[in-house]
């Protein structure tokens, strides 16, 4: 028994001393960057936590500078796992976002990186640490320019910078052992199978303007082997690709798909629709409504336990929308700000600047289902929103099912 509790002992003394080092090492680094303490905590919580791995990718999140590729205006949210706008309806990607892309796609040292869009030059940056040469194309001429500046200034030499549609890639270049797509074609592109070498990765966003998904596709052959990854969200592919695109969102019927969870991915794990799942369990016993729902649990105060989908909510056509849904609660206790069990409704304007948010909750404590029911005022400026449900932060469980949205035309 005292051998066990030495231990113990022993364990917790030399966590705690890790710990103090690791504090130490990110308060030096503080001295000589102001964001530095930021980052390093960022980094710990919504990238290792979260359940990124690879020790290089670690290490480029915790060391590029993230709050100079965003604009002044939003740089005190940099190191909060969020997308932020960036000037013409583009944003930067959330950091772990970026980290389980660049981890998905394997970077080796010898590696030449093909990224279409290459928006502040943030995932540029990532990888260029990662990898030979990194070649970057941007269709929007302002953001290509300031993104090339940045990346000079802070000194990626190996990151190639250019202006163009990234639908056509870069066939000078070509090929290329790994590509990465941040922003979202319906399909991918015939000029971008063409130039990834043989035996090369590319991942990439497919799918509806507000819901895809992440696809791994390896070169085997000359044909691409199919792997299908987290859904996600991203900015649409613009250019060539969205001139193409054949599903287009009706913005004057938004809605919420699979509401009810009932549609499930190929490993029946994971209700499709819904990105950026965290700490979300599939259930299909005794469902309310349908045969599944979904429980968030949490342990971890300001731990993230969410599900969030998007939808074109345009201000101008829409008046109001009714939101309903239905809870059940076991022990949740809310915490600060914006860590409480609720669903959020986040609108955003033509920029993407986000509006302020309208919540159903927060709800608290212990309850069998009920339902919840709200109407909101769709704001005049806004043209699309994202809506977030989940504990957000609190500690518990929280069950959700028969999500619905209707909105009232003008």
């Amino acid at each position: 028994m005292f051998r066990s509790f030495s231990r113990r002992f022993l364990a917790v003394g030399m966590a705690a001393l890790i710990a103090w080092h690791t504090l130490q090492v990110a308060a030096q680094a503080q001295s000589e960057d102001s964001y530095a303490l930021s980052r390093y905590l960022m980094v710990e919580r919504d990238i290792v936590r979260e359940g990124i791995r690879n020790p290089a990718v670690i290490k480029a999140v915790r060391t590029v500078p993230r709050h100079l590729f965003v604009t002044r205006q939003y740089r005190q949210g940099a190191y909060f796992d969020q997308a932020l706008p960036i000037g013409h309806q583009q944003t930067i990607s959330a950091p772990f976002i970026v980290a389980y892309m660049t981890e998905t796609l394997d970077p080796q040292p010898t590696d030449r990186v093909l990224e279409i869009g290459t928006g502040s030059g943030y995932q540029a940056a990532i990888l260029s640490g990662l990898v030979k040469d990194v070649y970057t194309i941007e269709i929007v001429e302002a953001l290509g320019k300031n993104a090339a500046k940045v990346l000079n200034d802070l000194k990626y030499p190996n990151v190639h910078a250019r202006i163009g549609d990234g639908y056509q890639g870069w066939p000078e270049q070509a090929p290329f052992d790994k590509i990465i797509v941040t922003c979202s074609p319906e399909s991918v592109p015939r000029p971008l199978i063409d130039q990834l070498s043989e035996g090369g990765k590319m991942i990439i966003p497919l799918g509806e303007r507000y819901e895809q998904v992440f696809y791994m596709f390896e070169k085997q052959h000359g044909q691409l082997v199919k792997t299908q990854l987290l859904p996600t969200l991203f900015v649409p592919m613009i250019g060539v690709a969205e001139d193409n695109r054949l599903v287009k969102p009706d913005p004057r019927r938004p809605e919420i798909h699979n509401g009810g969870f009932e549609i499930h991915d190929e490993a029946n794990t994971r209700p499709v629709g819904w990105h950026y799942q965290r700490q979300l369990v599939l259930e299909t016993e005794a469902a309310p409504e349908g045969t599944s729902f979904v429980t968030f649990r949490n342990h971890d105060p300001g731990r993230s336990a969410q599900a969030l989908q998007a939808m074109v909510l345009d201000g101008r056509l829409i008046s109001t929308v009714k939101i309903s849904l239905q809870v059940r609660g076991s022990k949740i206790l809310n915490g600060e700000g914006a860590g409480k069990a609720a669903l959020v409704l986040q609108c955003y304007d033509a920029d993407r600047n986000p509006m302020p948010v309208e919540m159903l909750g927060p709800w608290e404590g212990t309850f069998e289902w009920k339902t919840v029911t709200k109407t909101i005022v769709v704001p005049e400026k806004a043209r699309e929103a994202i809506l977030r449900v989940g504990l957000n932060g609190a500690v518990g469980r929280l069950s959700v099912d028969n999500v619905r949205l209707a909105g009232q035309p003008k």
